[in-house]
């Protein structure tokens, strides 16, 4: 009968310990895909679990919005101000997987001085780049082998990995992204 105590008493203690947080049925965590990073490695979207994620879907060869985009994330970065790279990841995320090798996406990080501590470029396939295109409510066609039609949206995910915020267009609500990157910041 002690034994029975001594066993019960271990379960309900283990039972009673910290758990693992359960991740949100609409977390983008619950992305299962594998993607490559500008240095060749691999990561997968539950590897940003507990950092604040700023993302953005460009193309390297875009010579019209895809800059611009960049350039409003690098303009919200600043708004925000300097945050450890614990706690806060900027993602571009490629449309054009075949061009944008880890070479080239790396090349364009340099180009637009973005440093790879606080900023990631990542790739993947075609159905997962869909996949999380639809995730994210961006729309993307190709219309050459060398162009895209897409949306220009920045996405704010929270520590949790659900979406906290959406800024649609060129140009506008840098400081409202802004506001909202520090509020999931402190919470």
């Amino acid at each position: 009968m002690k034994r029975l105590l001594y066993l019960l008493s271990a379960f309900l203690i283990l039972s009673c310990s910290k758990k693992e947080e359960m991740i949100s049925p609409d977390s983008i965590y619950n992305v299962g895909s594998v993607w490559e990073k500008q240095d060749g490695n691999k990561i997968s979207f539950i590897d940003f679990k507990g950092k604040v994620l700023v993302t953005t879907m460009i193309f390297t060869s875009c010579k019209t919005a895809c800059p611009r985009l960049t350039a409003e994330m690098k303009k919200i970065e600043n708004e925000v101000g300097k945050v450890s790279p614990d706690n806060i990841e900027y993602v571009l995320i490629s449309i054009d997987p075949e061009t944008d090798t880890p070479e080239v996406m790396k090349a364009y990080l340099k180009t637009h001085q973005l440093d790879e501590k606080e900023w990631m470029f990542i790739r993947s396939n075609e159905n997962d780049t869909r996949e999380i295109a639809n995730i994210m409510a961006v729309k993307y066609k190709e219309i050459s082998p060398i162009e895209f039609s897409h949306s220009n949206i920045i996405s704010v995910y929270s520590k949790n990995g659900t979406l906290a915020y959406q800024k649609e267009g060129l140009d506008n609500d840098i400081q409202r992204t802004a506001k909202e990157i520090k509020k999931q910041l402190e919470l």
